[in-house]
């Protein structure tokens, strides 16, 4: 049966070499990667695909940078954007690549741009600066937003703010690109909420938490012009023997909706649960280790047979094989090089075939 090519974009901390962004062929049957070219951009800190496949975006030091995603995966260059502020740690895109979302954990900011019609970036549209203190006014506990994540009906933007340990909950004006508070959910004092994820069929929502290593489920609906966030389930990321200091770091759907992967940076593992697709409730089915250390990001091949951590600390990435049936992962093969690694993506490269 054929198959879409792919490739990986990689992102990482730039120190003395200014080509943050590698791009990597992929081969999906035997679960590897191999490094084609890089692409010159200081301190990528994250980067995210538009939803039509088409355009890739970056964070950079100068704020923010569009490209064009070429039919054999390589990158070309739109336009750099400001974004009024400190360097930003998250970027995404609304459902239908309008505007484009940035996270700002060192100034506490959500930022909202515009986006051209050849997928370039315009002007800022919004800016929200979240306020106060939490628990303990250190590193921690002031606002640090991590995560800017669009509901799947396009409606509402859910900001992680890992400081206040709260989500915040904004509508979206489609013809101005400003932002209204909605609604605000609520996490555990110093539990510190990382990334958001929505199911395909947008209703229900996982929120990864980084200080207390805890999966919250939600379900979630729009009622009466109103989002509607209901607490289903929370779930351990670690086992219960676990090396202290854990921060729990990545989310990711396997591409079947089936299964949930997560990466604990500290406990250097990785964990892999199976999800109920009617109920959206999670099963812990193994966490296990990663061989590096300071597994930043993760990704999960298409048929969820493969897994690829990229690990921040021994500046590596590792690849295993993942047996969800024995409940094991097996080392696939030497670990490749990348500086401080921060982001990792898979992308299927359209109308091409292997």
């Amino acid at each position: 049966m054929a198959q879409e090519k792919m490739v990986a974009y990689v992102a990482g901390y730039t120190h003395n070499d200014n080509h943050g962004l590698k791009i990597f062929d992929v081969d999906r049957m035997k679960g590897r990667m191999t490094e084609r070219s890089e692409v010159e951009i200081t301190n990528p800190s994250y980067i995210s695909i538009s939803h039509n496949g088409k355009l890739l975006y970056s964070i950079t030091d100068d704020g923010v940078e569009a490209y064009r995603i070429l039919a054999d995966g390589g990158l070309e260059e739109i336009n750099r954007g400001p974004i009024n502020g400190m360097r930003g740690c998250y970027i995404s895109t609304d459902y239908e690549d309008k505007f484009l979302f940035v996270a700002g954990y060192h100034d506490g900011k959500v930022t909202v741009l515009s986006l051209r019609e050849d997928g370039g970036i315009g002007k800022i549209t919004d800016e929200i600066y979240h306020k106060g203190l939490g628990s303990v006014a250190e590193r921690n506990f002031r606002p640090h937003v991590e995560c800017v994540k669009m509901t799947r009906d396009n409606k509402y933007l859910c900001a992680t703010d890992l400081g206040m340990d709260h989500i915040k909950v904004y509508r979206l004006d489609h013809t101005t690109g400003r932002l209204k508070l909605a609604d605000i959910l609520r996490s555990e004092i110093e539990s510190a909420p990382r990334h958001i994820k929505f199911s395909v069929d947008g209703k229900f929502a996982y929120i990864i938490h980084e200080l207390k290593n805890y999966i919250d489920v939600y379900s979630y609906k729009e009622e009466n012009g109103q989002p509607q966030f209901e607490k289903l389930q929370t779930i351990s990321t670690l086992n219960k023997y676990h090396a202290g200091g854990s921060a729990a770091s990545a989310i990711q759907f396997s591409e079947d909706g089936n299964y949930i992967f997560c990466s604990n940076a500290g406990d250097n593992s990785v964990g892999a649960f199976a999800r109920d697709q009617e109920t959206g409730l999670l099963t812990k089915l193994f966490v296990l280790p990663i061989s590096g250390d300071y597994p930043k990001d993760i990704e999960v091949f298409p048929d969820a047979k493969y897994l690829v951590s990229l690990n921040h600390e021994s500046n590596s990435i590792t690849f295993f094989h993942v047996n969800l049936e024995n409940k094991t992962i097996i080392m696939n093969g030497p670990e490749l090089y990348f500086h401080k690694g921060n982001c990792i993506i898979l992308h299927k490269l359209q109308g091409t075939e292997i």
